[in-house]
């Protein structure tokens, strides 16, 4: 497994809005230990949301979009007698979380010539509407997934 690291004790919510998940989004999202730049970036993008979508709270937004994003099953290769399958498993609540983060800042990184805030208040957007690139590639884990059903009995 990847390394660990205590990030999830001690990560304290964000400051705005007291979400542990926007603080975890926020850190993912820092570039070169810039927290500052990144929680700018991430509030500016909460606030293009408010005025785009007037009736619910950013936050709440930004939290169904992670939620929307999250993968229930991926595959995974597993060696059976020289062969390699690709074995649908079922995914771990920190990993569904951290793939969600993950997939949504590769969907804004792989925009070019916008600034990152408008990247992001899109992304979340199309998200939380269960559109996007973000979800696009989940959609993909999940058709993986199916695909390969029939060595879900190597399961382990």
């Amino acid at each position: 497994m990847g390394r660990i690291t205590a990030s999830r004790k001690q990560l304290k919510p964000d400051p705005v809005h007291g979400s542990i998940l926007a603080s975890k989004f926020i850190n993912c999202l820092m570039w070169d230990g810039k927290k500052s730049t990144a929680r700018q970036i991430f509030y500016e993008a909460l606030e293009i949301i408010r005025e785009r979508v007037s009736d619910q709270e950013p936050i709440d937004i930004f939290t169904q979009a992670v939620e929307n994003v999250k993968p229930a099953i991926e595959v995974r290769s597993k060696r059976v007698g020289g062969a390699a399958y690709q074995v649908p498993m079922q995914v771990n609540r920190t990993r569904q979380q951290s793939l969600a983060i993950r997939w949504l800042l590769l969907a804004v990184r792989d925009k070019k010539g916008r600034p990152t805030k408008q990247k992001l208040a899109d992304e979340l957007v199309a998200a939380f509407n269960r559109e996007g690139t973000a979800m696009t590639r989940r959609e993909n884990v999940h058709r993986m997934a199916d695909a390969n059903k029939a060595f879900a009995h190597f399961g382990w």
